[in-house]
């Protein structure tokens, strides 16, 4: 039973996947919503520029804090939002102060941007729509009984599976950072790779702990994230095999995916009261937040606490898959 290497069987998951064109899919979604997303950044740049008369980012982030400063002494604002605003005023400043612009126009700040919105939902539906039917896809064909047939253990089967998986998921962080970076730059330019970064903010309810504040250079910082978003899909894509095994129907797993993410999406910006909430790997996905100094969806949260809380769910995720898939009568 051990006489299958586990090298063939990554070699046939990496181009069973490929076969399904769904990664070629996910690069055309990628290539009609990032010209649009970079034609409104333009479009806002544009509208700035008639507003204040110039293209000083100076005059724009003094109109936000005060935008903000304003919106703090409404009654009608939750105080949940007020959080969120005390502490965006704090480090806009800290920006202003430093006489630097977080939002400066170029493809790396445009890519840095677009990265950051998207870890939350975006990202995550694309590992999902790749991992999610890796294992329910073999039931539905009946290739699962062919496939444990061969002389190999059921765990290299669903290890090559996971392995697999992995390298798709890098691909698609890659493709999406490159695609962004490329198609921003045409209208950006491609500069900005030694404009400073501000990290190391430290969010204290809605205090901002500024004494380990530093700069790097927006290539490193751009690299921070992008190791951030990796590690999150990565944990989607744990936890979309997972259901892919334990539910045989692939509309099924995806339905339940889909549902678990956007309902993460949602509850990410309602749960600021319901501490139990944090243990929800949904809710500790961003974390690319704790690198910009944005207010975290509950209190107390830090980005420790969000590695480890998806660091949990990726390993139970993991076990469960593994003992499941090889204990169960996967074959009737």
């Amino acid at each position: 039973m051990n006489n299958v290497g586990l090298y063939p069987l990554v070699h046939n998951e990496t181009v069973k996947i490929w076969k399904k064109k769904r990664f070629f899919v996910i690069l055309l979604i990628l290539a009609a919503l990032i010209p649009m997303f970079t034609y409104a950044q333009m479009k806002v740049a544009q509208n700035n520029k008639k507003q204040f008369g110039t293209q000083d980012w100076r005059l724009e982030t003094q109109q936000q804090i005060r935008d903000y400063t304003n919106r703090l002494s409404s009654n009608r604002v939750p105080e949940e939002w007020k959080k969120y605003m005390r502490v965006q005023v704090k480090v806009l400043q800290f920006y202003l102060d430093k006489n630097v612009d977080p939002k400066a126009p170029n493809g790396v700040t445009f890519t840095s941007t677009f990265m950051a919105n998207a870890i939350g939902l975006f990202i995550p539906l694309m590992v999902m729509v790749i991992g999610s039917d890796l294992v329910s896809s073999e039931h539905s064909s009946g290739t699962i009984k062919l496939l444990l047939t061969r002389p190999v253990r059921r765990w290299k089967v669903l290890a090559s599976k996971y392995i697999a998986l992995v390298f798709y998921i890098s691909l698609t962080v890659f493709a999406t950072t490159a695609l962004a970076y490329l198609i921003s730059g045409l209208v950006f330019g491609y500069g900005g790779w030694d404009l400073p970064m501000f990290t190391g903010f430290k969010i204290v309810g809605a205090e901002v702990d500024m004494a380990y504040v530093h700069p790097v250079p927006a290539w490193l910082y751009l690299l921070m994230q992008l190791g951030l978003i990796w590690f999150a899909a990565l944990i989607v894509g744990l936890m979309s095999i997972m259901v892919s095994v334990l539910v045989r129907s692939t509309a099924a797993g995806m339905g339940i995916m889909l549902a678990v993410l956007i309902a993460g999406s949602i509850l990410t910006n309602m749960v600021s009261s319901w501490q139990t909430a944090k243990y929800l790997f949904m809710v500790n996905l961003s974390l690319t937040d704790y690198l910009a100094g944005r207010l975290p969806p509950i209190e107390g949260m830090t980005l420790g606490f969000s590695l480890a809380v998806l660091s949990a769910w990726g390993i139970a995720s993991l076990i469960a898959s593994f003992w499941a898939f090889t204990r169960k009568d996967i074959l009737n």
